[in-house]
């Protein structure tokens, strides 16, 4: 059976939505990354870069959330969209990957975080530029359903995960500055598979206070090597 290696943060939710979207058996594996198990030798036998959200297949690892819906998309025949529509989903995939996700972090640690004394720049910066991957989503949306073609996609399911915290990002204005990209998430937001999605942990209990001990493990890069 697959096995999810899960964290209630937004890169672990988008694959929680896709397996409830699709049905797939899994077994749940939680990790607690306050309390650091994602550095257990054990876990990085799964992911060697220590984060969630990662699966097991019969063996297989596979690691990094937008590579687990890829895989698991093409695995499963399910959420890729239509051929045509092949090099639009891949541009978005990555677009996601490597602009809306890691911007979002980012801004998310320097605003909440991080030390604010000297660091104006670095909280203007990442502001910013999540506002401005936003703005493309938003702009992109306009008079469209879904991200990519005419169907809803694993790039719906991968915008959803950050989009989500958009509060927790951008502030309390959230998504007001962005109709479009705010009907758009309200749809995905609204379907089933997304509330069950966020009951997934139902019952698992994870450290919730952020401590010195949360913040080692959370931000190891920080700390001087042991």
């Amino acid at each position: 059976m697959l096995k999810f290696f899960f964290h209630h943060t937004p890169n672990p939710m988008k694959v929680a939505l896709f397996l409830e979207e699709t049905g797939l058996d899994f077994q749940l594996v939680p990790v607690d990354t306050l309390k650091g198990d994602q550095h257990t030798p054990e876990f990085r036998l799964i992911n060697p870069n220590g984060k969630t959200p990662a699966i097991e297949d019969n063996g297989q690892r596979v690691f990094d959330s937008n590579a687990i819906l890829m895989y698991l998309s093409e695995k499963t025949g399910k959420l890729g969209g239509k051929p045509e529509d092949r090099a639009e989903l891949l541009s978005w995939m990555m677009f996601i990957a490597t602009g809306l996700g890691p911007y979002s972090g980012q801004c998310v640690h320097f605003r909440h975080a991080a030390p604010k004394e000297g660091l104006e720049y670095a909280v203007n910066r990442y502001l910013r530029e999540a506002q401005r991957h936003y703005e493309v989503l938003d702009s992109h949306l306009a008079n469209r359903e879904f991200i990519v073609g005419d169907e809803y996609t694993i790039a719906d399911v991968a915008a959803w995960g950050w989009i989500d915290k958009a509060n927790v990002v951008l502030g309390e204005e959230g998504l007001k500055p962005y109709p479009n990209l705010s009907a758009w998430f309200d749809k995905i937001n609204g379907r089933p598979a997304a509330l069950r999605a966020r009951d997934i942990a139902k019952g698992i209990e994870f450290k919730t206070e952020f401590d010195e001990e949360a913040r080692r493990a959370f931000f190891p890069s920080n700390y001087p090597k042991a």
